[in-house]
């Protein structure tokens, strides 16, 4: 039910957003047309041709220094592609959905598959894995469908990061399986009833050595290590996650999927879907970033940074995540607070000609990102596609920082300062979803945040948008008008964005 105070808000609301639509629509035939559009298409998406017959599901792409990208695919090939010439050529065959490739040198590749991490050398350098290696196998596996491994992701000092799924309801399990067999793992939707399902690993690549990291985790589709050594797991909405989620990992931590607990000193012989839901609330790590299910994201896999140098735009440094169920990419803007991460995310080349089914994305040397699909059964798709910075700056929020008051937005592009200035132009709700058993969440305690001030920032890129209040624990979704534009009038590419805050600002 209106109140007096909203309705004289959504009644002004109206009145502007007339005369700013007729404003627009004299300036863009007033203006030259390449300032009107500058940026709106400033990312280039093509088809990459693949192997007659393959079935172009990929699980997993790098590149090597030479500019040549390795990929895997679902029914066990590893294949060479040579953007120059655009061949394909077969490195290696019969593995076991592979879902993760790391390429050491041109004749030597980690793979990790449903059975292991292995290395494949080529040996005699004729261009064809000749050696296949077992790196570790140390982990279970109870033959359900859902088991999918994912990895290697290097930690920076040698080692590799590897995570596991957890088994689904949806099938069963083999006879004999690998590993101890634990029957308190495998009540639940998803579950762990042999080793270390639902956790990240690291790994020793020389010896073998499989070292439990952090536990928690539902489907964790996807790795990414910053420059710092901090590790980021995706991982997909369902049981226990009541949206798709972000997380920044660190070594010893519970994620939040109990089933995995059960690998956990401590813990033996207990089922963990006894243990009260506010002790698990209590026991496990928030995500950084949660991405509104089917909004945003219905499941998130590869994240990568952009260390391009600037050869992908004004985005230097931040994150990017594939998308399998959109035809989108999702960029990131991290925020750290109080000593945790935390942040906003918006869609990143929409409306671009980028198809569904991202699950593996990769930096080719030359600053490109290169995107393979899949779709397992479910919603996504097949191939693999190249996108490419065209050199134009699009107009987008590059960050939303959070301050003691509301937050602080800065934008790629200058500013036209009077409509910037204006808080009926700013629209912000919260909202959270819940901690639970079952099968996802809706937004609960969906709220209107009242913006009491708007000023610009003194170099005209950016505003600090105060609030009514802020409260931890929600999503706070702010939309911007149509009428914000650049100087130049280019529209924002992206009017939503969604800042999960966990923690207050207090410095």
């Amino acid at each position: 039910m209106y109140t007096l105070k909203k309705l004289e808000k959504s009644v002004m609301l109206d009145i502007r957003n007339y005369i700013y639509s007729l404003v627009l629509i004299l300036s863009i035939i007033s203006c030259d047309k390449e300032e009107i559009i500058e940026g709106n298409d400033a990312y280039e998406v093509v088809d990459i041709k693949t192997p007659e017959g393959l079935r172009a599901e990929n699980g997993g792409i790098a590149f090597l220094p030479d500019g040549r990208m390795v990929a895997c695919f679902h029914l066990g090939e590893v294949l060479i592609y040579d953007p120059k010439t655009e061949e394909w050529s077969v490195f290696a065959k019969g593995l076991h959905d592979p879902l993760g490739v790391y390429p050491i040198n041109e004749y030597e590749m980690l793979v990790m598959h449903r059975p292991e991490l292995t290395r494949l050398v080529d040996t005699d350098k004729d261009g064809k894995a000749d050696l296949y290696q077992t790196v570790t196998d140390q982990f279970g596996i109870s033959g359900n469908y859902h088991e999918y491994n994912y990895g290697p992701e290097p930690d920076g000092n040698g080692a590799f990061f590897i995570s596991l799924n957890d088994a689904s309801n949806g099938a069963g399990i083999w006879k004999e399986v690998r590993g101890e067999f634990r029957p308190e793992g495998r009540p639940g939707r998803m579950y762990s009833c042999v080793p270390y399902r639902g956790w990240v690993m690291k790994v020793n690549a020389e010896n073998g050595e499989l070292i439990p990291w952090a536990s928690g985790f539902r489907s964790p589709n996807g790795i990414a290590v910053d420059k710092k050594g901090g590790l980021f797991i995706t991982d997909n909405q369902g049981d226990w996650l009541g949206t798709s989620k972000l997380y920044h990992v660190e070594k010893g931590k519970f994620y939040g999927h109990p089933s995995s607990l059960v690998w956990e000193k401590g813990f033996e012989g207990i089922d963990p879907l006894t243990i009260p839901v506010p002790i698990l609330d209590k026991m496990r790590q928030k995500g950084s970033i949660l991405f509104p299910h089917s909004i945003l994201a219905n499941s998130p896999t590869q994240p990568v940074f952009d260390y391009t140098g600037g050869k992908f735009g004004p985005f230097e440094d931040q994150m990017i995540i594939g998308e399998m169920d959109h035809d989108f990419l999702l960029r990131v803007m991290l925020d750290e607070v109080d000593g945790e991460t935390q942040g906003a995310c918006v869609p990143f080349v929409s409306n671009q000609g980028l198809t569904k089914g991202n699950n593996r994305i990769a930096w080719s040397p030359d600053g490109n990102l290169y995107a393979g699909k899949s779709d397992r059964g479910w919603v996504g798709g097949k191939g693999l596609q190249k996108i490419s910075w065209n050199g134009k700056t699009p107009m987008d929020v590059y960050e939303m920082k959070l301050t003691k008051s509301g937050f602080e937005l800065t934008f790629t592009l200058p500013l036209a300062s009077e409509t910037a200035l204006d808080p009926l132009n700013y629209s912000f709700k919260r909202y959270y979803y819940e901690y639970h058993r079952k099968y996802g969440s809706k937004q609960f305690d969906v709220t209107e945040v009242e913006v009491k001030e708007v000023s610009l920032t003194k170099d005209g890129m950016g505003i600090n948008i105060d609030l009514e209040n802020l409260i931890s624990g929600y999503v706070y979704e702010l939309t911007l008008n149509e009428s914000i534009t650049s100087q130049k009038s280019t529209p924002i590419n992206n009017k939503i964005i969604y800042y999960t805050l966990n923690n207050l600002r207090v410095q």
